[in-house]
Order: structure tokens, then C-alpha cells, then sequence
């Protein structure tokens, strides 16, 4: 039997470096105030939490952002290639990032009705 658990605010924190409530003055932050905000979290931690966030589609922009703020050497450290890859990323021109998500391919559309063969043998 499968089971289903309440999803709260902390669970997709679960693996998060900072505590939520860091996290969100992070997401907040205008990117003037954001080097301020970071300046009291050890590179270490700013290098993991730099990876988390860019893991997120929701978040990849501050996870580039934050990681603007680390050695290379700390982001290869917690993440191997794609440390350095964000790494080399982040110090671009920040109009760039938005091109940083990975792509799906060509996204194919959604039908409802299902397909055309589906649908004859359904009406016959």
C-alpha cells in the first residue's frame, strides 16, 4: 500500500546548507543587499548552497548569483564538473544565466483527447 505523507515547508529543505528562514531572506534579498546577507556564511557553505539552488529551476539564478561569491576551488569541491561549470557560469554577464537552464529538448504538447488511434478504438 502506498502512503502518502504531508509535504511542509521544511521538507524540500531537507538538504538545504542554511536553515529555511536564512534561505528565504536569501530569496528576498535585492541583489545590492545580497553580498551584505552572504557575507556572515562561511565559502564552504555558500559553495554547497550556491549548488542547491541551482539544482532548483526556481532558484537557479540565485544559486548563480551566490556562487559569483565563491573560489572556483570551493564549488569544484562540493559539486566536481558542475561546480566548475557553475563556476565558469557565474562569471559571465548575468544576462546570460537565464540561458543556464538546462534544456529538455523540444517540449512536445500535451493532448487531452489522446491520441487519434486511441480514440477510434475507444469509439468502435
Amino acid at each position: 500500500m502506498n502512503r502518502a505523507y504531508p509535504v511542509s515547508a521544511e521538507d524540500p529543505a531537507g538538504d538545504c546548507p542554511v536553515p529555511i528562514d536564512t534561505l528565504s531572506q536569501l530569496y528576498r534579498a535585492e541583489p545590492e543587499a545580497l553580498s551584505d546577507q552572504l557575507g556572515g556564511i562561511p565559502e564552504a557553505t555558500r559553495a554547497r548552497l550556491a549548488i542547491y539552488l541551482y539544482g532548483r529551476s526556481h532558484t537557479r539564478r540565485l544559486g548563480v548569483q551566490i556562487a559569483a561569491t565563491c573560489e572556483g576551488s570551493s564549488l569544484r569541491r562540493v559539486a566536481g564538473f558542475v561546480g566548475n561549470a557553475l563556476y565558469d557560469l557565474s562569471r559571465q554577464n548575468p544576462a546570460t544565466w537565464a540561458d543556464a537552464a538546462p534544456s529538455n529538448g523540444a517540449r512536445r504538447g500535451v493532448s487531452l483527447a489522446g491520441s487519434d488511434t486511441a480514440t477510434r478504438r475507444a469509439t468502435a
